[in-house]
């Protein structure tokens, strides 16, 4: 790897980890924080539902970490942490598309 990545989380995406039972956020925030040094870890996979964005997706639990890896800038973009049940709707991945796209501008 050729260096250690700078995490950046969304507004939005931090206070859903803020949001999260007591007994989730320690094993959220330490996965979070385990993406800076290796942005893809083992079970990592990449939303089909998002192809051009590239959304990355890791498991803690019941629960999904969301981010986009920009390896030019060493950057891993956190935008969303939900439950497993809440987390793939296509609702919010076109809202999350959509979202992403308005920021790049």
């Amino acid at each position: 790897m050729t260096g250690r990545y700078r995490i950046q989380i969304l507004p939005s995406a931090a206070r859903q980890v803020e949001g999260l039972p007591r007994q989730a956020r320690a094993p959220v925030r330490d996965a979070i924080d385990a993406l800076a040094e290796e942005p893809r870890p083992f079970g990592y996979d990449v939303l089909s539902g998002a192809p051009k964005e590239r959304i990355h997706r890791i498991r803690v639990g019941n629960y999904r970490i969301l981010y986009q890896v920009f390896d030019k800038h060493l950057v891993v973009l956190v935008v969303r942490v939900a439950d497993r049940r809440e987390v793939y709707g296509d609702k919010f991945l076109r809202r999350l598309r959509r979202q992403l796209r308005d920021s790049l501008r």
